[in-house]
């Protein structure tokens, strides 16, 4: 990315305060961002957001709250914090849009098809063709494929029902995954550096 551009998902992280997970707040601003940011989940470590071209509804990006360009350049930490999280953005988004198969995709780099050099997970959940009444869906495996723009309203509601149910799967695996990850509803263990980060 050109020095001279900023970076979108660095802007979305430094307009959204982090908030606990477990009980996230009832409605978030959009228009903290140009373009508005519809965010499902933010810690003091990372943050997801709805894709603003999604691939179908319900697409989130789950990044590093720090400028990472490419995976490798993640910390240790940060990566377990990404992997619990995108274990738990999964659980949700699948219970927010009824959707029971979902595409996991990480890109490293433009000739991967990295399109913002800011690391990130795509979350992408995958009905049926014949339920979605979009035909063009078979075609966007492994994040390619025609997009449209996420209606703002539509999205709105979507992240409100998302972080509903990040917050209902918090509450129901209690310490199991992520005991060192207290504002994901952990326990106490882990180092008193990372606690309470994901």
């Amino acid at each position: 990315m050109d020095i001279d551009i900023p970076c979108p998902f660095c802007a979305i992280a430094a307009a959204h305060k982090p908030f606990p997970p477990s009980s996230p707040p009832p409605s978030i601003p959009p228009d903290l961002t140009t373009p508005a940011s519809f965010v499902v989940l933010s810690t003091p470590s990372l943050i997801a957001f709805l894709d603003i071209l999604p691939l179908s509804r319900g697409h989130l990006l789950v990044c590093p709250r720090e400028h990472r360009p490419k995976l490798t350049d993640a910390t240790p930490s940060e990566s377990r914090r990404l992997g619990a999280a995108v274990r738990l953005l999964s659980a949700a988004v699948c219970r927010a849009t009824g959707v029971e198969d979902w595409n996991v995709v990480q890109n490293n780099g433009a000739a991967a098809a990295q399109v913002v050099p800011h690391m990130h997970y795509h979350l992408i959940p995958r009905p049926e063709i014949r339920a979605s009444g979009r035909s063009h869906e078979s075609f966007t495996m492994f994040g390619r494929g025609r997009r449209e723009e996420l209606d703002d309203d539509e999205a709105a509601v979507l992240a409100a029902e998302i972080r509903r149910q990040v917050a209902a799967v918090v509450r129901e695996q209690g310490q199991d995954d992520l005991a060192a990850d207290d504002d994901l509803g952990g326990g106490s263990s882990g180092s008193s550096s990372e606690r309470g980060k994901l």
